[in-house]
């Protein structure tokens, strides 16, 4: 049954935990490939047989989660399972950083007195050296081509967008990095690293919008196939956020304005003159006095352009552009307005548990005043810097913060803990969880976001390879398959029951993603 295209999809989000790493007391300087290799081998989990990088062919997926850790140049990274809300990915994200932790802390039990493994869920080493904390989004392929393709103004409206997000979504920073002008401290870690607007690299001349084109969901070519109706943005413009309310703001309020492109609702007069000259210049200012010139002529704080964001979104909820597509869109839209709020009556002590550059700003602002000979050029003070990112509870000043109250929680502990033990429920990560519990790691050969490669016993007793396409992300969820998994089945069984339901052509895959 050929599939139509699609005009709008849920906005399913996935995401790379991406850390810096290395091993305080090392003789080296350059200990972060050995810190990353200590962490990767105490997590748990099923590994690639071969890949075509390094980095995939040393991959391991999590069957506890569905997601996966591997190590990318010479840091640990932790992609997380996919998720189909904003509340969920905060409870993800920080689950994430939990067995991340606790593959820290078994490392450390390894290495010789006077020596451990650190891990800072930053995005920049304060040395010229960023690494991004990368999250990416299901579109049509519609959608995704206006943007890249036919529709510049698209791309433009979303540079924009992002570049004044940071008032939220930074984690701040003291100084400046990658020649950019001398600054006491900024919002985004990343701001000084983005050097043009559009294109596929991410490691040098970073662009804002990345154009990588990697569905996850199948063979990218052919007519009838489900990558050529769906697409997967790939965003390296963001910090890492510890902050609930702003990992919570960062996600949600992206899936809303990128279901305003994909319904084709923008507003040209949002769109920035120069924006690689915006998101410096507003990242610089933690004042949020500097304006930045729009194609039309006007200049605007990043604080008023966000609020131009959200009225239009206000807008387009409103009238149910996010129904069916974007989770609690009147619950992110109510909270983005409290933020914005605050942030235009400068009340950042109201912001201090809710926002990451604010928390750290009003930390180092009390060290400042607490140690005189300080200055914003002290090496005391960048130390700080990092310290807030530590995963180290005892001296993370986010977890010191966190533990004593004063940040503020949008998801509980508990909500934590079982995303450490469980997948989400309502997308493909939950079957790729367990038939990565079945199947154990004598019987996967192969394992990819969407697909499985088994080894199985064929109807004579020979060893068999079959691939289990998971092409929907958004089927093969809890409800749609616990029942092959409550009953005692071979995996053999439990295979050939998900091929003969999902492996349609991918038809039955892009029945379910049609969205009224």
């Amino acid at each position: 049954m050929p599939m139509t295209d699609l005009d709008r999809v849920p906005k399913l989000i996935g995401a790379d935990v991406e850390m810096g790493n290395f091993i305080e007391g090392a003789d080296d300087l350059k200990s972060g490939c050995r810190a990353a290799r200590l962490i990767l081998r105490e997590v748990a989990g099923i590994m690639r047989n071969f890949g075509f990088a390094a980095q995939d062919s040393h991959r391991k997926f999590l069957p506890d989660t569905g997601g996966c850790a591997y190590i990318d140049l010479d840091h640990a990274e932790f992609p997380i399972p996919e998720v189909l809300s904003a509340r969920d990915y905060v409870a993800v994200w920080h689950a994430t950083l939990r067995i991340a932790r606790q593959a820290m802390l078994d490392a450390n039990e390894q290495l010789p007195r006077g020596q451990r493994v650190c891990v800072l869920v930053n995005n920049s080493d304060g040395l010229g050296h960023s690494y991004g904390s990368h999250c990416n989004v299901l579109l049509t392929r519609r959608c995704f081509d206006n943007l890249f393709g036919r529709k510049l103004q698209y791309l433009l409206y979303l540079a924009a967008y992002q570049n004044s997000s940071i008032v939220f979504a930074g984690q701040g920073k003291v100084g400046s990095e990658n020649g950019a002008p001398a600054v006491n401290y900024q919002l985004s870690q990343r701001a000084d690293f983005f050097e043009t607007l559009c294109g596929l690299q991410t490691t040098r001349n970073r662009p804002i919008v990345n154009s990588r084109d990697e569905p996850l969901c199948g063979p990218l070519f052919g007519d009838d196939t489900l990558a050529s109706k769906l697409a997967r943005l790939h965003v390296i413009f963001y910090d890492s956020n510890l902050c609930h309310v702003a990992c919570f703001l960062k996600i949600g309020v992206l899936q809303i304005v990128l279901a305003m492109i994909e319904a084709e609702r923008i507003n040209l007069g949002l769109i920035l003159d120069d924006p690689v000259d915006a998101v410096t210049r507003w990242s610089h200012d933690p004042n949020l006095q500097t304006r930045a010139r729009t194609a039309d002529g006007r200049h605007m704080t990043a604080v008023e352009h966000q609020r131009r964001f959200l009225e239009e979104a206000e807008q387009f909820v409103a009238g149910g552009g996010c129904a069916g597509i974007v989770p609690e869109a009147e619950a992110i839209l109510q909270l983005w307005a409290e933020v914005l709020d605050r942030l235009a009556a400068r009340d950042l002590q109201a912001l201090a548990g809710s926002l990451d550059w604010v928390l750290k700003l009003v930390g180092l602002e009390r060290a400042l005043a607490t140690h005189r000979q300080l200055t914003w050029n002290s090496p005391q003070l960048k130390h700080l810097d990092h310290l807030y990112s530590s995963l180290d509870t005892a001296e993370g000043l986010y977890w010191i913060h966190e533990h004593a109250g004063v940040v503020r929680r949008l998801v509980s502990p508990g909500q934590v803990e079982r995303f450490v033990h469980e997948p989400p429920e309502d997308t493909r990560a939950w079957t790729r969880a367990m038939l990565l519990r079945c199947a154990g790691p004598g019987r996967i050969n192969y394992v990819d976001w969407d697909r499985i490669t088994f080894k199985l016993v064929g109807p004579h007793g020979f060893a068999t390879y079959q691939t289990l396409w998971m092409l929907d992300p958004l089927a093969m969820t809890k409800a749609q398959t616990q029942h092959l998994f409550q009953m005692p089945r071979s995996l053999e069984d439990i295979v050939s029951e998900l091929r003969r339901r999902y492996e349609d052509g991918g038809a039955a895959a892009g029945r379910s993603l049609s969205v009224a």
